[in-house]
């Protein structure tokens, strides 16, 4: 299954990069890994919006064609073929993003966020566009459009025990990215950590390689994962957007009226991707259904702030030793943001 999934990907490929010379300029090939239903998926939901504002506002002077379901290979690929130009936007995970811009990690702070409105202020001020503006000069060769909901926070899943407390952590092997700050904040808390990778995750549940995992409340649902899981935590202890970017070179060409339009477009394409993050997680595609199947736990205020307190001095003492000093200052001005945000209530 794997060789004819990679397979068909280099197919897709071959086609893009075939039709790249002689595509009009004005047409963006839109490359995501997941699945391609704006109602069940919020990166979709986010492609489709953009998609139908940016047709639609500039008379199709500029048009979109989404490959999603990895049709043109995995997120990491989707990022170097944006930079080549074979395709011209993409959404790309913080795991994906890292090998091209390591300072990305610095959004892994743990238990930083109380709320999601809270993540909305702080990915749409000051720190959204310092890091925009960071990730654009560093990579070079493309500009970042916003930073869309993936689902919303990671909760843990697990086989073994309900999980409350620090304690309950103790030798259960948690899946993790290959990111190094998300096995930091695994082995933080008490727990094992076992990265693999997405596509084995389910078989590794099943056959007990691995007691648990950590994802957003809807990516656990749509993997069927409480098939094979008892227990369920309602940690939200990361929040960890897409990166939505389009090739600069492509930018640059388009004039400056269809730039605005794109722009205008990417802002509603986050706030429907957060929309439909929120409309999951409540129905019962979302929480609501997984607790007919699994046990769920939500933690106290105190809960998470012994495990706050237990994850996020080792996660600093990764940044400061394995990144540079403008990761170090961006992660200042994420804690300062997040802090400010965390102390707005709605209305304020």
């Amino acid at each position: 299954m794997k060789t004819l999934t990679k397979g068909l990907a280099a197919t897709a490929l071959m086609a893009v990069t075939a039709t790249t010379a002689l595509a009009d300029g004005g047409m963006i090939r839109f490359g995501h890994d997941n699945q391609t239903d704006p109602f069940e998926n919020p990166a979709h939901a986010c492609t489709a919006v953009f998609s139908n504002i940016v047709t639609a506002d500039t008379n199709g002077s500029v048009t979109v064609e989404v490959f999603g379901s990895n049709q043109l290979g995995s997120a990491s690929e989707h990022v170097q073929q944006l930079r080549d130009g074979v395709i011209q936007a993409t959404l790309t995970s913080t795991g994906a993003l890292a090998s091209y811009y390591p300072r990305i990690d610095v959004l892994n702070l743990p238990f930083a966020f109380v709320n999601n409105s809270a993540t909305y202020e702080v990915f749409d001020g000051p720190f959204g566009e310092a890091l925009a503006a960071d990730i654009e000069q560093t990579l070079g060769d493309v500009v970042v459009l916003g930073f869309p909901d993936t689902g919303g926070f990671f909760a843990v899943t697990n086989s073994q025990r309900p999980i409350a407390d620090l304690a309950d952590f103790d030798g259960i092997r948690i899946r993790t990215m290959t990111l190094p700050s998300h096995q930091t904040i695994v082995q933080a808390l008490g727990a094992e950590a076992y990265p693999l990778s997405w596509g084995e995750v389910y078989s590794g549940l099943q056959t007990g390689v691995i007691d648990g995992q950590m994802n957003p409340v809807p990516i656990i649902s749509f993997a069927n994962f409480a098939e094979v899981q008892q227990y369920m935590t309602l940690t939200n202890h990361l929040f960890s957007p897409y990166t939505f970017m389009i090739n600069r070179e492509f930018f640059e060409s388009l004039s400056e009226g269809e730039r605005a339009t794109l722009r205008v477009a990417a802002e509603n394409c986050v706030t429907a991707s957060r929309g439909l993050s929120r409309i999951i997680e409540a129905s019962d595609r979302g929480l609501a259904g997984l607790m007919n199947e699994i046990e769920v736990t939500a933690l106290t205020a105190e809960q998470r702030a012994a495990m706050a307190e237990a994850t996020q001095p080792a996660f600093e003492a990764h940044i400061a030793q394995n990144l540079d000093a403008t990761a170090s200052e961006l992660l200042t001005l994420f804690r300062e943001q997040v802090a400010a945000a965390n102390a707005n209530s709605y209305l304020d």
